[in-house]
């Protein structure tokens, strides 16, 4: 990656991409299926309602991020968790509640994060993801996070249901595109901006499997622990990554 500009940097609004940001991504991404999962089944308010809450959210927390003039970490991953929020109800919603199947949704989506990156292209000249200083290139950045964690569930929901992978397996076959990411990285001179959605895209499922994992029954291939526990050990964990990262952002 080049190398930032010092007084560029300091004006900087999102994360720096690190081994912390990926792992703390993933565990956004599981509280995201979790919690949109607490919504729409365990509380039984529907995938549309439930897509009404965590849409309300995200846009709440975006326009708090929007204005802020400099990056905050908690505010950061709050937009994170509202994209991985309402990727999961954007997907089920998709799936259960229009009957467009998890393949038909996943392809809609694609089209969308493509086209948003190719606008993007055309229109600020470059893709970049970090440092972000310049409000429309953030909005770009946001919304294709926003179909990315959408494509990302809807992919993982389709390894499970349609392809017919265990929970378990559905980790194993993204954590295994996501090696290949970081050989592909480090071995050759493929654009790092395209790595980086190939990346983000593919930390979405295996996090959202991960989830699965953690809530599903027993009979069905997961732990049982419930959409509750679940998201509460998820929240847990990325409150002290983000406490630890805005930490290491001070010193």
């Amino acid at each position: 990656m080049e190398k930032i500009n010092e007084s560029t940097s300091n004006l900087n609004k999102v994360a720096k991409i690190t081994l912390l940001f990926w792992v703390m991504k993933i565990i956004a991404t599981t509280l995201g299926e979790t919690l949109g999962d607490l919504l729409a089944q365990t509380l039984q308010l529907g995938y549309a309602f439930g897509l009404g809450i965590t849409g309300v959210f995200f846009i709440l927390v975006l326009f708090i991020q929007l204005k802020a003039k400099k990056y905050v970490p908690i505010l950061f991953w709050l937009v994170i968790v509202g994209t991985t929020t309402v990727g999961t109800e954007v997907s089920d919603f998709m799936d259960r509640t229009l009957h467009l199947g998890y393949l038909a949704g996943s392809l809609i989506l694609i089209t969308l994060l493509l086209n948003t990156l190719w606008i993007w292209h055309r229109t600020i000249g470059k893709i970049e993801v970090y440092p972000i200083f310049n409000r429309k290139v953030e909005l770009f950045y946001w919304t294709a996070i926003l179909f990315s964690n959408s494509l990302g569930t809807a992919f993982g929901d389709f390894l499970s249901d349609n392809v017919g992978l265990s929970y378990l397996q559905g980790a194993m076959v993204t954590a295994g595109v996501i090696i290949i990411v970081v050989l592909l990285h480090y071995v050759t001179k493929i654009n790092y901006i395209i790595l980086f959605w190939i990346a983000f895209i593919f930390t979405r499922p295996f996090g959202a499997t991960f989830g699965d994992l953690l809530t599903k029954p027993i009979a069905q291939g997961g732990l049982n622990l419930g959409t509750i526990p679940a998201t509460l050990i998820s929240i847990t964990i990325l409150g002290l990554l983000v406490f630890y990262s805005h930490k290491k952002k001070l010193d």
